[in-house]
């Protein structure tokens, strides 16, 4: 696939930037958006004016707080974000239909058979910047080159607020002195190994012979090689063609360890209401439902349990988790960790029900889906998920969907 010209688009510090659009008092102040602050949660992203202090997502608050102390901490709202998205996708589209979504915050356009030429690509990007700004007050950073490994390099090159173009022409020269980390799609792990063998450009990598690195890496070692040269012959996806959503999951780390059963089964139900919600939102219903939990000693594992219908009720989802949880022989180990996720999805499948039970009970997540969308999340909640102290339990914010099995060392 040659003459190509790509475009990726990456929303800068998006829900910090998000959280300062919407919050005029937040603007050209330290942003940092995660769970709730009193617990022990994690950075989920901090804003330009935050990250020179050293604040990275995945970082504990403590840290932040220690690196910024003058920062302003916001609760992150998963829904406000996932529709802002939604929003700026549909903008992207009306620049061209073959358009791919490359995470919540990035997506890929092809405009070849929009631009007649390279030097013409510039003007198409800041279109785009402009649309974005004007319409939903975000700035975004644009790399155009001739593929996508290509795109994404160029835009990652010039934040926030940037534009870099990467002819075919220059490709070589760009990437001769690059650190192969930069590109996407080598990690730390792959990084290293790629380090013992002496590779640490990537023009190194473009030069090192193919069969060695096939035979270290199998098939993905001539793909490496094919990187280090800049070339990626991979589609962007027509509107459409995203690969469909696999699972849908939120976790939460607790304030404190507890063996406390009553306290498990609430922080289950609000994980259990809070994927109901995100499935409902797109869509979805599922059959399989997964549990994990993590004790005090980071120890982790999941159970997960299969219906022959398909729900999207929290409830639903709730009662399945306390059917697994049952069979697991947890009681007297403090849990630090618990998750829930929904996986085995159909889309725009609402099940039938003939008692007017299971009617209602459809009725009134949805009525409580308008309220919470409009006021805010759990400020309509069920009574259950209420602590003593009449605080709902608030989950950790999640960027990614996720189903799989977890390990002692896995980090969630």
């Amino acid at each position: 696939m040659t003459n190509r010209i790509v475009l990726h688009i990456d929303m800068n510090a998006f829900f910090a930037s998000i959280e300062q659009a919407t919050n005029p008092s937040l603007r050209r102040r330290p942003v940092i958006v995660c769970g709730n602050p009193e617990t022990r949660t994690v950075v989920s992203a901090a804003s330009y004016e935050a990250k020179p202090f050293g604040v990275k997502a995945g970082m504990s608050i403590g840290e932040a707080r220690r690196l910024c102390p003058q920062a302003v901490f916001v609760i992150g709202n998963l829904a406000k974000y996932v529709d802002t998205s939604r929003r700026i996708f549909s903008i992207l589209k009306t620049f061209s239909q073959k358009t791919e979504i490359f995470s919540i915050d990035e997506a890929f356009l092809e405009i070849t058979d929009h631009c007649s030429s390279y030097a013409a690509a510039p003007r198409i990007g800041r279109a785009i910047k402009q649309a974005v700004l004007e319409k939903m007050g975000l700035t975004c950073s644009v790399g155009i080159g001739p593929n996508k490994l290509i795109a994404k390099l160029a835009s990652d090159m010039q934040k926030p607020d940037g534009l870099v173009l990467i002819e075919p022409e220059k490709v070589a020269g760009v990437l001769e002195n690059l650190p192969i980390g930069e590109l996407c799609g080598i990690g730390r792990r792959m990084e290293r190994h790629l380090h013992a063998l002496g590779i640490y450009t990537c023009g190194e990598l473009g030069r090192y012979p193919v069969a060695i690195l096939r035979q270290k890496f199998g098939i993905m070692g001539e793909l490496y090689h094919y990187m280090g040269l800049g070339r990626d012959d991979t589609p962007v996806s027509f509107s459409g063609d995203e690969e469909p959503v696999k699972s849908m999951g939120h976790c939460h780390t607790l304030a404190r360890d507890t063996s406390d059963p009553e306290e498990v089964k609430r922080n289950i139900l609000a994980l259990s209401e809070q994927v109901a919600v995100r499935l409902r939102q797109d869509g979805y219903s599922g059959r399989t439902i997964c549990l994990v939990l993590r004790y005090s000693d980071f120890f982790t594992f999941s159970r997960h349990f299969t219906v022959d219908y398909f729900i999207d009720s929290g409830y639903d989802i709730y009662q399945q988790a306390l059917r697994i949880l049952a069979r697991v022989d947890w009681q007297g180990k403090a849990i630090r960790l618990i998750g829930i996720s929904v996986s085995n999805l159909v889309r725009h499948s609402q099940q039938l029900y003939i008692l007017d039970e299971f009617n209602r009970r459809q009725k009134v997540d949805r009525v409580m889906d308008k309220i919470n969308q409009k006021y805010g999340e759990f400020k309509i909640m069920r009574a259950a998920i209420m602590r003593q102290d009449r605080k709902p339990v608030q989950p950790i914010l999640a960027r990614g969907l996720w189903a799989k099995t977890f390990t002692k060392n896995d980090n969630i």
